[in-house]
């Protein structure tokens, strides 16, 4: 790809990085705290725990002073349902409310503008076992617990609601690698992707109706899907994966209802995986309702997928280990997952593909021109990385630099042709604990050796540091 070199940003355009409790945070068994569908599967089922993780819970203010010291402007953070209620229908636990309030007066003290998810992937255990987001009684806890949050931590101007909704689905119930581990469950994918939704604009509608001050929005993990090629059938197979990944969700946010084109190609891909969903009675009321009361909107892109016609069985390999070409996915009527010449991937088989990016904030100003401010709230590549041998040594990391580059590079260029898009989160402020990836996949700006906790610099939290302002 050619030599870009970003080497300032707009003045008002927002740098910053992100992290997940569950990611960060440690401390699963103090203070209180509650226990979540994480908690429970790993402990049975991987050789990977997320205790410590990278200490959060204790190293907040050396981390947050970092990100400052190294240029960036916000923090995107998210608060563990079971550290405010250990039981979801209990009562609030005031440890981890004054523990919250500590970590975002920290931001603020270090003019870091904290960004707030209230659900990262993490339902508490109570919520898992009675039927998770299929439930729609949990819509209702969900809006307790997001009442509590917006009306207790005044300090934050900046909301979200639930994070990658079709990500956390598909984990669940297509590959299997989140709990409760179903796989190709359709019907339970869809309908818990709808449940978000309707959960994302209940909480929409709470936000405004207690006149809560600032912004409030959800945040979608979009990948653009391409045909491999110009046959009818992969330009089909394209179009089909597209709904089922981006489309269905856009709507839903951006208009409040599911277009007569998404229903149709999306019903084609149920019908033929025996499967369905339900859409109740008033739910797009609500839905449309919420829509225009969106004040901010956040996409997650990591990468991008190349597509061809699939019909058959339904089977996925998710690469765990970081061992190049692990990775496959075909699923019947929507199609098969395949690399393109030239696009390079990453060690866990992710495409690399700046253009997606551009192509899909550009997709969203003209399908969708009522979006509210858009922030890329995550992107990052993760790297194979060893502790320095040094105390002081910088890690050299220029491989994320690169990556970084190229997809800023995209998001400005976006913003120059009209996408209202105001800011750029790099995944991730430190290293962390992945979901199904263990400790292997480093996405840090700061190294983090987990069996002492110290922080080690690389030189892309260095290069973030001297980027400009126009």
């Amino acid at each position: 790809m050619e030599n870009l070199q970003v080497k300032a940003l707009p003045k008002e355009f927002l740098l910053g990085a992100a992290t997940a409790a569950y990611q960060v945070e440690g401390a699963t068994r103090v203070d209180g705290k509650g226990i979540n569908m994480w908690d429970v599967y790993l402990q049975e089922n991987s050789p990977f725990l997320p205790d410590p993780a990278s200490d959060f819970y204790y190293r907040y203010e050396e981390d947050i002073a970092l990100a400052a010291e190294h240029g960036l402007q916000a923090l995107r953070l998210s608060i563990s349902w079971v550290r405010i209620f250990p039981d979801i229908d209990g009562e609030p636990n005031i440890l981890a409310v004054q523990y919250y309030h500590r970590v975002f007066q920290s931001c603020l003290k270090h003019n870091v503008i904290p960004f707030v998810s209230l659900h990262h992937f993490d339902s508490p255990q109570k919520m898992l076992e009675t039927g998770d987001w299929l439930n729609r009684e949990n819509i209702d806890r969900f809006i307790r617990y997001a009442r509590f949050c917006f009306q207790e931590f005044t300090e934050v101007k900046h909301w979200f609601t639930i994070n990658e909704l079709m990500s956390l689905a598909a984990g669940q119930y297509i590959g299997g690698q989140f709990p409760p581990n179903h796989h190709f469950q359709l019907s339970e994918a869809i309908q818990a992707n709808h449940n978000m939704l309707l959960a994302h604009a209940l909480a929409v509608l709470e936000f405004h109706q207690l006149g809560i001050e600032g912004k409030v929005g959800c945040i979608h993990a979009l990948k653009p899907g391409y045909p491999i090629d110009g046959q009818k059938e992969n330009i089909l197979a394209a179009k089909r994966y597209d709904v089922y990944n981006n489309k269905f969700l856009l709507d839903g946010t951006f208009l409040g209802y599911y277009s007569d084109d998404t229903l149709f190609h999306l019903n084609q891909i149920l019908e033929a995986n025996n499967s369905s969903f339900i859409i109740e009675d008033g739910d797009l009321e609500i839905m449309k309702r919420a829509a225009p009361l969106n004040t901010m909107f956040g996409m997650n892109y990591y990468r991008s997928e190349f597509i061809r016609e699939y019909k058959g069985e339904n089977r996925q390999e998710f690469n765990s280990t970081g061992i190049k070409g692990r990775s496959f996915f075909k699923l019947n009527a929507l199609g098969e997952f395949v690399k393109k010449p030239g696009i390079p991937t990453t060690d866990w088989d992710w495409n690399i593909y700046p253009q997606g990016l551009f192509d899909m904030l550009l997709r969203i100003k003209e399908e969708y021109p009522q979006h509210p401010v858009i922030y890329l709230t995550e992107n990052g590549t993760a790297l194979k990385e060893v502790k320095p041998e040094g105390e002081n040594d910088i890690i050299d990391d220029s491989k994320r630099i690169r990556y970084i580059e190229q997809h800023l590079h995209k998001v400005l260029e976006a913003r120059d042709r009209g996408v209202n898009i105001q800011g750029y989160f790099i995944w991730s402020l430190q290293d962390q604990f992945s979901w199904a990836n263990g400790y292997n996949k480093r996405y840090g700006l700061f190294f983090v050796d987990y069996e002492t906790q110290k922080r080690y610099i690389k030189k892309s939290a260095l290069w973030v540091k001297v980027l400009k302002r126009n």
